[in-house]
């Protein structure tokens, strides 16, 4: 098939468009980095420069193209400038469905974030989830936002067919951002560099291979219904769950000292000060990052497993596979 994806550059999007190569599709890809573009290497794949603020570009990026991947998002702990977040993750989101409908599309699978439902409070998490307080981060109100426009405007009121994919913590080999603060968090740890942990240590997370949930993204074209959503995360365990396998795995074992949340949100607050001051970097953690080590956010993938034949690669092979690439890569 012919394909469009967004986001081609990105920690999922890079892997995505290896897979659909592999398996014959001509790939159309949006990217704004000529440096991250080249670092790629793939000239067979028909490369557009322009992003999803831009739909006129994505109107002609499309033409011809039976199907498209939403993967493009505005992923980042504080948005640079106020409106950014809806700017790309909201308005970015219709310019794509809008070009799709122009170039009557067959199906669309868009990347949300399994962080839209909320913690989970009383019961573990799930596609049928509301969330029973107001989401922590810029991110997941956009997010949510993108959510209610794609399902209310597009597929019920327009009839176009789109899947909803939501990841959660996504880790595994791939570009060290904040996209993929996961693996970043696991070479510190190897190297010697982080000794904190987080809270008590008893809050619970879940962490999806990369490899997984780009294979889920595969599925969801596949077997996804239209206005259905699909977890696509891996095991729920504890940071100090997470922590031990790493010892395990690595063979290091370096100090953690458990990290009240008082203690953590003042430095967030104090890195949020200074970007705000000197404008150097964007901060890594912010106030509202903090306030979501308070809960856990256990989730189900039962609906992923049962409807798209998902397959959860167990997290400890995940994470040899993730030490095994960082050992290569330095």
């Amino acid at each position: 098939m012919n394909v469009f994806v967004t986001g081609g550059t990105g920690f999922i999007g890079e892997k995505l468009i290896q897979q659909l190569l592999n398996r014959g599709h001509q790939v159309t890809a949006l990217y704004r980095s000529d440096k991250k573009k080249d670092a790629l290497n793939l000239p067979q794949v028909n490369w557009i420069r322009g992003d999803i603020t831009d739909e006129k570009c994505l109107i002609e990026g499309m033409k011809g193209c039976e199907v498209v991947y939403h993967v493009a998002a505005y992923a980042v702990a504080w948005e640079e400038h106020p409106g950014d977040f809806r700017k790309f993750n909201v308005q970015g989101t219709v310019n794509v469905l809008n070009a799709a409908l122009a170039n009557n599309v067959q199906k669309i699978v868009v990347t949300s974030t399994a962080g839209v439902f909320g913690p989970s409070l009383q019961r573990i998490i799930t596609e049928e989830s509301k969330s029973a307080l107001p989401h922590f981060t810029g991110y997941e109100r956009s997010k949510a936002e993108a959510e209610q426009v794609i399902l209310n405007e597009y597929v019920k009121k327009r009839g176009l067919n789109v899947v909803i994919v939501n990841p959660t913590r996504v880790f595994g080999p791939g570009p060290l951002n904040q996209s993929n603060s996961t693996t970043l968090l696991i070479k510190k740890y190897i190297e010697g560099q982080w000794h904190f942990l987080p809270g008590n240590g008893k809050a619970i997370g879940n962490y999806a291979f990369v490899d997984d949930v780009v294979n889920g993204h595969l599925l969801a074209m596949e077997h996804g219904k239209a206005g259905e959503k699909y977890i696509l995360g891996g095991e729920n365990i504890t940071y100090q769950q997470f922590f031990d396998t790493l010892k395990r795995i690595s063979g290091k074992q370096h100090w953690l000292i458990p990290l009240p949340l008082p203690v953590m949100l003042s430095l967030a607050h104090l890195l949020v000060l200074f970007h705000k001051i000197y404008r150097k970097f964007l901060p890594p953690l912010t106030p509202a990052h903090v306030r979501k080590f308070n809960y856990n956010w256990e989730v189900s993938c039962e609906k992923a497993i049962r409807e798209l034949g998902y397959v959860i690669t167990p997290f400890e092979q995940a994470v040899q596979k993730t030490i095994f690439s960082l050992s290569h890569n330095d």
